[in-house]
């Protein structure tokens, strides 16, 4: 039986497929509400397929499928055979870490502890913790508020009868009641450990109420020891809660997600909020292998969180509906408000794992962090072709004297300096930036044309507004490349980008790379200009102190030059000086023309 037979087979129910290559191996594993509807995608419209996933199908030697009560059912079970097979093909968990727990383990007795390790022996696991040291923290107040026990005795009823223990030091410090000695009952340590499952849980207000009803209740009956201890436990709690971020006592209890996505590569935050207060988030990358709809990368970004976490929050903030329903769970999109507010702080999260690590390969792989900066700048610009050759104009001129332009080259995203160019202006009168503009631009292109026609850039960048642009897509029009090639405007007040025939401009992420590309060959092109610009004015105000006096020509201005190194420096030579090097009549004159 052919695999296309095969498949026509499968039913119409919830599921899990796989499919395998021709020695047996898992190269993709894939959930769906039909079974048979999604596989058969695969399969019915070949052209419609990415080149990727043509490739993926195109191996396909056999496929095999689970059905499952549910989507809910389907999305886990997906996740555990990816982690369990790691296809080829799948959505790849790039986190590799094992983060922290902690665990409340099980007996008359139980010990609140941090592993990085789960067993399945009737021990209660909360987290994980994405930091350590707030994990730490939490252990701290634990011990702050209740004297637990830290050691590793199997304390049970019945041993500590036998009185087969002895207390240690932490009992007479006073940091533990030993309860290996019969110190406190197995009723009064398992409430106090079940203060800690509450709190572990995201309870803390509601402790802080409780707490503040028992110390009140205690004042009442004069028993005041009890309530300094209630006091201190409220004094505790809510200095650990004010480092806590909070978000909003009215929000309540919800999970949040956000996802961004870089070529073949996604970054995700998940923040888990208890009465108000983030108390846990976690930052995954993912790799996809073939192209992935972004409501499948969310879907997987769900179960990974299940799997960790437990189940999710009755209220769940997505940027996007993901590609699966779960009983019980209400996805939503907020578009304003404290809710809309939480989600851009978990985008936040996402952006800067994504930024910290693009910096990481900008050292450890640059050519493939150029690469990734360069499809940014193309998806952000709605380019067809990688700008790997880029191109930007700038102007310079003061007052209207000297007027230059200048362009600098980036290839691959760096500067190629033996291409850059400058430009004196030659048909233009006047500080004339939008003619200037045009001017350059086509004597740049027109040369181009006739002596390296496939050296074109695909994208130019031209430093100015709306005017400048204008100027710049007119001349390239005049030469009929205009259509073949990018060129849009940078300005400098608001770094807005304008593009040729669209009203608003385009802003681009105030972090992004795509951004500091474009504001590096921006101010390459500034400074390229401005150096050549400043040579000019030197050598016309050299020209314009001496050329003016009477006798004085171009070889006897460069005598004096070559011999004082500067005009300040002539102006200040006595006429006997002078007089050795042009005569004393001419040193004469040039002394009381620069002196007067």
């Amino acid at each position: 039986m052919t695999v296309k037979e095969k498949i026509s087979l499968f039913p119409h129910s919830p599921g899990v497929y796989r499919y395998y290559d021709a020695e047996g191996n898992v190269i993709y594993v894939g959930k769906a509400k039909d079974l048979h509807k999604r596989v058969a995608q695969y399969f019915v419209s070949p052209d419609r397929l990415t080149r990727k996933t043509a490739i993926m199908v195109s191996k396909i030697a056999d496929a095999q499928y689970s059905v499952v009560d549910s989507e809910a059912d389907a999305l886990l079970l997906e996740n555990n055979l990816i982690k369990q097979y790691k296809p080829r093909y799948n959505i790849l968990l790039k986190d590799s870490k094992t983060y922290p727990w902690i665990c409340v383990s099980a007996g008359d007795f139980p010990k609140v502890y941090l592993t990085r390790r789960m067993v399945r022996d009737g021990s209660r696991y909360f987290g994980p913790y994405s930091s350590v040291m707030h994990a730490r923290n939490l252990l701290e107040l634990f011990s702050e508020l209740y004297p637990l026990r830290s050691c590793n005795l199997r304390i049970t009823s019945e041993a500590v009868l036998r009185k087969k223990f002895r207390p240690c030091l932490d009992f007479h410090i006073g940091r533990c009641r030993g309860c290996c000695v019969g110190g406190i009952s197995v009723k009064e340590y398992n409430d106090n450990i079940e203060d800690i499952v509450r709190l572990l849980k995201g309870g803390g207000r509601e402790m802080i109420s409780h707490l503040k009803e028992q110390m009140k209740s205690a004042a009442d009956a004069l028993d005041f020891e009890a309530a300094e201890i209630y006091r201190k436990k409220i004094v505790s709690l809510e200095k650990h809660y004010g480092k806590s971020l909070i978000v909003s006592s009215a929000i309540g209890s919800l999970d949040v997600f956000s996802l961004v996505f870089d070529a073949n590569e996604a970054y995700g935050n998940f923040m888990r909020l208890r009465d108000g207060a983030v108390i846990q988030s976690l930052n995954l990358g993912f790799r996809m292998n073939i192209e992935e709809e972004q409501s499948s990368v969310l879907g997987m970004f769900i179960a990974e969180i299940q799997s960790k976490f437990g189940d999710l929050s009755k209220e769940v903030l997505v940027p996007f509906r993901p590609d699966v329903d779960i009983k019980g769970v209400e996805f939503r999109i907020p578009f304003k408000g404290d809710k809309l507010a939480l989600l851009e702080l978990s985008l936040k999260n996402a952006k800067e794992m994504r930024f910290n690590a693009l910096k990481q390969q900008e050292h450890t792989d640059p050519d493939e962090f150029r690469r990734k900066v360069l499809e940014e700048l193309k998806s952000a610009l709605g380019m067809k072709e990688l700008p790997r050759h880029i191109e930007c104009f700038d102007n310079s001129n003061i007052q209207g004297t000297n007027p230059v332009a200048s362009c600098v080259v980036f290839r691959d995203g760096v500067p190629s300096k033996k291409d850059y160019r400058h430009f004196n202006i030659k048909t233009v009168v006047g500080p004339d930036d939008f003619a200037s503009m045009k001017e350059i631009v086509n004597r740049r292109y027109s040369r181009m044309l006739r002596e390296a026609p496939d050296d074109l850039p695909q994208l130019i960048v031209i430093d100015g507004g709306k005017g400048q642009l204008g100027c710049a897509y007119e001349a390239l029009s005049e030469l009929g490349i205009a259509d073949s090639l990018t060129v849009v405007g940078l300005a400098k007040r608001f770094e807005e980008i304008i593009r040729i025939g669209d009203p608003h401009p385009l802003f681009l992420d105030r972090n992004s790379q795509a951004l500091k590309v474009m504001q590096h060959i921006r101010d390459e092109a500034h400074r390229f200009g401005i150096t050549h610009h400043r040579n000019l004015r030197s050598k016309a105000q050299i020209k314009s102190a001496l050329r003016e006096i009477k006798g004085v020509g171009e070889k006897t201005e460069q005598r004096l030059i070559l011999h004082y190194g500067s005009v300040p420096r002539i102006a200040a030579a006595t006429v006997e000086d002078l007089a050795g090097l042009v005569g004393t009549e001419l040193a004469r004159r040039i002394h009381d023309a620069l002196n007067s």
